[in-house]
């Protein structure tokens, strides 16, 4: 099993492509319990990972865009926003 510390070193393509492999080998059932739970846990800290590039990525693209990222009083972000 790969660290799990390289994950944060991955681009988000690469962290996607291991996550759907995981995928694959969870579904088709051929992993031992063991197996099966640390294949899953991986995949957990790569989706977060994922998830945690992706709203970077967005929080950028609003910055660049110059879109009010700053929440309103009741900490939504306002709907002209979005």
């Amino acid at each position: 099993m790969p660290d799990p510390n390289d994950i944060e070193q991955k681009t988000y393509e690469q962290a996607f492509a291991e996550l759907e492999s995981i995928v694959s080998i969870l579904e088709s059932n051929q992993r031992s319990l063991d197996q099966a739970m640390a294949l899953f846990e991986r995949g957990q800290a790569l989706a977060q990972h994922c998830t945690n590039l992706l709203d970077r990525a967005e929080l950028k693209v609003r910055q660049l865009s110059g879109e009010d990222l700053l929440p309103g009083p009741d900490g939504e972000i306002p709907d002209d926003a979005h």
